[in-house]
Order: structure tokens, then sequence, then C-alpha cells
């Protein structure tokens, strides 16, 4: 039997290579000012490599169950949260993989998870059947990864791993952020989907990964054509300060991407949610107008649109939920860090910089805007005027 903990507080932080700086000879008579900078900068410039290695294994493994999981979807997969949209089987055991392997492979830290998936219904009696294949589908993902040699583990072992998701986050200390499957209707549809893994340190995201299966390894922007043979899989890593990688997920050599350098927004395509429930695309369309660009937009789902737009397959990004609506920070940390690693600039309607240390949501304004530093100054002023020109109409 395997326990896993999910201890609360703040994290540990050891700096191995810095020197040691007690209370006492800081704050001495003899402290000098370049120690106390030279005590706040070791923070800032920690390489977080041993995270983002651990990060990169975990989504991967929770990709491998994925495609499994899709590949064989069954009717008797797919449950009802009591907000009514999908989870599958898949959903559930991608966190369980991530919340056991970020665990497994950074033992000397306090682990807080903030994601989305509970077990609640899993635990009732009618999700038994479902918890028990959760259970044999992570068991059987683990076993295909050899650095793993550990016994069986118990159902009780993966609802507590899923359940390790609940940390609310913030501004203090060290939080990872998973959405265990972001696009879970384009995972169902047989489309695009992301495992998306984010870690904020003292509110700000330090690296993320996003684990994107289906998408093409080539374009997928402008008149790009893709056949039933192109090679699928990627997986996009960044940290702060590093740029932005993009590799197989088979494990292919990690090349460096950028966003799109174009200045003529007549050039410039753009992505939106696949779902028009997901976003205003009327809205969308105004923007697109004002700018001039003339390419139709590429709609697919998750957080593979941002990997896609750090690479330059598009040049933009828009995102204009219905009112009422509040973003996760699940959904758009990875993939913001992903982008503006690459060069590119995320930020909310309004042009301010996204917030990810108020807890589980974004409290921003109206919608979110992605483009390379180019294009955002017009893009803000078109979007302002849109807005306007719709608040007026009603």
């Amino acid at each position: 039997m395997v326990t896993i903990n999910c201890s609360r507080g703040v994290p540990k932080i050891t700096y191995l290579s810095t020197p040691k700086i007690t209370i006492t000879n800081l704050f001495s008579k003899r402290a000098s000012l370049v120690a106390i900078v030279a005590a706040a900068s070791s923070f800032s410039s920690m390489s977080y490599d041993t995270e983002l290695a651990a990060a990169k294994k975990a989504a991967s493994l929770a990709a491998r169950l994925c495609q499994k999981v899709q590949k064989e979807l069954l009717q008797s997969d797919v449950q009802s949260k009591s907000d009514k949209s999908p989870v599958t089987v898949a959903d559930y055991g991608s966190q369980a993989l991530v919340s056991f392997v970020l665990e497994r492979e950074l033992p000397s830290e306090s682990f807080s998870l903030v994601a989305e998936e509970d077990s609640g219904d899993l635990r009732k009696e009618s999700g038994q059947e479902t918890l028990q294949r959760i259970t044999k589908l992570v068991n059987d993902t683990l076993a295909t990864d050899g650095s793993f040699s550990v016994p069986t583990l118990a159902a009780e072992d993966v609802l507590r791993a899923i359940d390790c998701g609940k940390s609310e986050g913030g501004s203090h200390g060290r939080h990872w952020v998973l959405d265990p499957i972001d696009g879970t209707k384009g995972f169902l549809r047989g489309d695009q989907y992301a495992i998306a893994l984010a870690l904020l340190d003292e509110g700000k995201v330090v690296l993320g990964v996003l684990a994107c299966p289906n998408l093409p390894l080539a374009s997928i922007g402008g008149d790009s054509r893709h056949s039933s043979h192109d090679e699928v899989g990627c997986l996009f890593f960044a940290k702060v300060g590093a740029g932005t990688y993009m590799q197989s997920l088979d494990g292919s050599s990690p090349i460096k991407v950028h966003v799109s350098t174009t200045e003529n927004p007549e050039e410039a395509s753009f992505f939106e949610s696949f779902e028009a429930a997901h976003s205003l695309h009327d809205l969308s369309s105004s923007i697109a107008k004002k700018l001039g660009v003339k390419a139709p937009p590429v709609r697919i789902d998750s957080q593979a649109k941002y990997g896609a737009l750090s690479r330059g397959d598009g040049a933009i990004y828009l995102r204009f939920p219905h009112k009422g609506y509040r973003e996760k920070i699940w959904d758009h940390a990875a993939g913001c860090i992903v982008v503006t690693e690459a060069g590119g600039v995320a930020t909310d309607a309004a042009g301010n910089p996204l917030d990810f240390s108020k807890g589980r949501y974004l409290d921003l304004d109206t919608g979110i805007i992605v483009t390379n530093q180019k294009l955002m100054p017009s893009l803000l002023k078109a979007v302002r005027e849109s807005l306007e020109e719709a608040t007026s109409s009603l």
C-alpha cells in the first residue's frame, strides 16, 4: 500500500549554491545592502530544472493514459458532474497520475495542487465501477514507466491523489496548477485537448507544460493541410527566463519556438475556442474586421491554442467568455507562460497582465487577448472599440 499525503503550508526552500544567511547576521550592524540583495536574488534566479523535469514526466504519463482512454472510449467512461459538463475516467486518472508523480519526484517539498477535479462522485456507490477502472488505468500507466518501482496503488490511494487538487493557491508559497484534461469536449469528439500543468511561486507562474496528444508537430496555421499520416503529439514547456521549447510526446529532441513576428494585421490569423458557448465569436469577428484580418479564425479546443501560437501557427488568440463566467487559473496558467516565454504577450481586454495569485479564479476585465508585442497596441485598440460598440448597442 502506498500512502499519498497532501501536506499544506508554505513549501520549504533550500538554497544549494548561495551563502548561508541567518537572521542574526542578516540584520546585524555589519549586514550590508549587498547581502540583502543577494539573498533576494537567489530566490528569483532559481533554475526550477528539477521541477520542470518532474512536470514534463507527469504530463507525459498523463497524456499516455488519456490517449489510451480516447482510443477505447466507451459510453460508460463518461459521467456527468453537478454542473452537467462531461467528465471521463481520463480526467480523474490524469489528475491522480500528475499528483502522484509530482509527489514522488519532489519528495522534499510540501505539496500544494490547485486542480479541477475532486473525488466526491467517485466515493459514492454509483461511482465504484468507474473508480476501479480509473485505478487500473493509473496502475497500468505507471507500469509502462520503468522508473516507478512501487506497489500497486489501491483505490483509496487514487482517491487521495485526486483530492490533493483541493488547494486554493494564492500569493504565498508554491502551488502546482493543473487542468487534467483541458478541452474535455474536444477529447470526447476525438479532437484537440491538453494536459496543462504550471507552477506558481509567490503568485507568479514560473514554469508550464502543455501536453497536446492530438496536435500535429507541423503547423496548423494558415492554409496548412494535414493528412492522416501527419505525426501528432506535442509537448510544449517553458520556464521563466529560459524560453519555450517543443518536442514530440515520443521524446524527440526539443526545439526552441517563437511566436509569429508579423506586424501586419492583415496577415495575422487568429485562434478562438471551438465551442461557441466558450467565447463570443461575434465579438471576435468584429475585432478581426477592425484589424483587417483576412484569414478565417482557426477554432480548436483547449490550451493547445497557446501551444500553436507559441510556435507561430497564428498570431492572435481571442477569448471573450459569456457574461458571468469566471476564468479558472488552470485554464490559462501553463498556456500563458508557454506563450510569453516564446516572446508573446497575454493580457486581459484592458491590457492588464494576467494575475494568477488570487486563488482558483482569474479576476480580469472582460476577456483574454494574446499576440506578439508588435500587434498588441493595434489589437487592444480594436478590442476597446468593439467592446464600446457592443455595449452601446445593448
